[in-house]
């Protein structure tokens, strides 16, 4: 940054739970009570007692697993406004680099894609220091035509939204509530120019569904979608298309690349794990922002001001050599009444994510997230210092045989923000080719000590062990209004077949489990 803040940027605020503390406690000494008293007429009952002695003892050792996590609660508040400083003028803020996956226009139907990119587009954040990267692990053309279209309409949309201060800027939300206008926006300009973006969405909506419907039957493909003839969804080139290129305008539009991995029938192609390591690459040889968000494509922008709540963590002088990354909880609109499936995870993220938050700090989420590109690359805690000859040499040996990648790494762990200005992400196409390959991980480390762990589908529980293991912290930042929004499954078996494809439930007890083994080791 090119000037310091002199004003706080986040506060730590212990939660008071005097009243939940005595009640733990109580019946934590009722469970001693009981098994003591079982212990001592164990030899009068037998068997069944002594399986009942058994049962009752692993449920208090659970129970002190749960009184730890909820003993010291802590919540986490941003001030956005105190990166600006007291005369008013900007602090110099860094570049982030914003990954979006999907990987089924079926499944994922490109209007939901659109949706999240566009919000990601319009964040209150300068725009010249932002790069939004669309990976589609489903080689599809109509995700690509989707994003094409959405760019031309988000040169109307993400104006109109910083004019009139919009808070939910994913169209599709926004224009669902017809009928929230506030007295300030009920001017006849601001009417106007909401009319016109109402029609130019309807419009882009059409253009979707219309080529929704065409694509299926056979069509042709030429000029820019001619990459796309005779591909497979699990047998394809790398595809690297960038739609739009931000000239070092701050009140333009962000970079917007597409990116398509190769795949082949013979190669593992490690899920989204594989996925954003090939973001990981390319992004670092095209913008090497030293700060990278990851949503999922149905997960859209519903706080402008994300960017800076997550900054504010990041850029705190102390931050730098203890937090690795900043979770924001997953939350979802439009869900069933009281939630009878669980969707929103209240319990988890809000009662015992603060407990969490007071230890090492909440588990990697898989999406809303925002880490620093070092750490990705395997940087501990102890090196943040200096960046020795040791460390660079490893980062030779690990991280695959492209130069430009390497010298790309080497500048992120050194602390160099971003691209120099002007750069043109054509320019590095070919190298960024030859990284999303399938070949270019062999021999490597990515996947392993580099990146996203690859070996399960719950590759956001994996790399969040990683980070914690090698030293690092974590903070839960939950703004009002929440960061982001998602749409939860309507259905029992919808829930249940999501819930056991990502089985984040199981890792997270894993995860608390190993948490509290790792605090009662160092305090004996």
């Amino acid at each position: 940054m090119a000037s310091t803040i002199s004003l706080p940027l986040y506060e730590k605020i212990p939660r008071k739970n005097t009243l939940q503390r005595t009640s733990d406690i109580i019946i934590f000494f009722l469970l001693l009570s009981l098994l003591t008293y079982r212990l001592l007429h164990l030899k009068n009952h037998g068997t069944t007692w002594l399986l009942a002695f058994l049962c009752e003892s692993w449920f208090t050792f659970t129970w002190v697993l749960v009184l730890n996590i909820k003993w010291n609660p802590v919540i986490f508040k941003t001030h956005p406004d105190h990166l600006l400083q007291a005369t008013g003028e900007p602090v110099e803020l860094p570049s982030v680099d914003m990954f979006v996956t999907t990987a089924d226009p079926v499944l994922e139907p490109p209007i939901i894609t659109v949706n999240t990119v566009l919000s990601l587009l319009a964040v209150d954040y300068p725009a010249h220091k932002l790069a939004c990267y669309v990976s589609d692990d489903g080689c599809s053309p109509l995700t690509y035509y989707s994003l094409v279209e959405a760019s031309n309409f988000a040169q109307l949309w993400v104006p109109f939204c910083k004019k009139y201060g919009i808070q939910v800027r994913a169209p599709f939300r926004y224009f669902s509530n017809d009928h929230v206008i506030t007295l300030s926006d009920s001017t006849k300009e601001f009417q106007h120019e909401r009319k016109r973006m109402k029609d130019e969405y309807e419009q882009l909506c059409h253009n979707i569904e219309v080529a929704v419907q065409k694509y299926v039957h056979p069509c042709d493909f030429t000029g820019d979608f001619a990459e796309f003839s005779n591909v497979e969804r699990k047998n394809h080139p790398t595809i690297i298309k960038v739609i739009w290129e931000n000239k070092g305008l701050p009140d333009g539009l962000p970079q917007l690349v597409y990116i398509s991995r190769e795949k082949l029938h013979k190669h593992p192609h490690h899920y989204k794990a594989g996925a954003m390591n090939a973001l990981t690459r390319v992004s670092a040889l095209m913008t090497n922002a030293p700060y990278m968000l990851n949503v999922d494509c149905d997960m859209f922008v519903n706080n402008p001001k994300v960017i800076l709540h997550a900054m504010c963590v990041l850029l705190d002088s102390k931050s730098e050599s203890e937090i690795a990354f900043v979770q924001f909880p997953q939350v979802f609109y439009d869900g069933l009444k009281d939630d009878p499936y669980g969707n929103q995870m209240v319990v988890l993220f809000e009662y015992m994510g603060s407990g969490i938050a007071g230890l090492q700090g909440p588990f990697y989420g898989g999406t809303g997230c925002f880490h620093r590109r070092k750490i990705i690359y395997g940087l501990s805690p102890d090196n943040v210092a200096s960046v020795n000859g040791k460390l660079v040499e490893d980062i030779f040996s690990k991280i695959g045989n492209s130069r430009e990648l390497t010298k790309s790494a080497i500048d992120a762990l050194e602390g160099k923000i971003g691209t120099p200005p002007n750069h043109s992400l054509q320019s590095r196409i070919e190298a960024a080719y030859k990284v999303a390959s399938c070949g270019y991980e062999c021999g490597t480390s990515w996947g392993t000590k580099l990146g996203w762990i690859y070996g399960s589908t719950t590759e956001d529980i994996q790399t969040g062990l990683r980070i914690h293991k090698s030293g690092w912290r974590s903070v839960s930042c939950m703004p009002n209004p929440p960061a982001f929004l998602g749409c939860a499954p309507s259905g029992g078996p919808a829930t249940m077949t999501q819930q056991k494809r990502d089985n984040h439930f199981a890792c997270s007890l894993d995860y608390i489990g190993s948490e509290l083994v790792k605090v009662a080791t160092s305090t004996s």
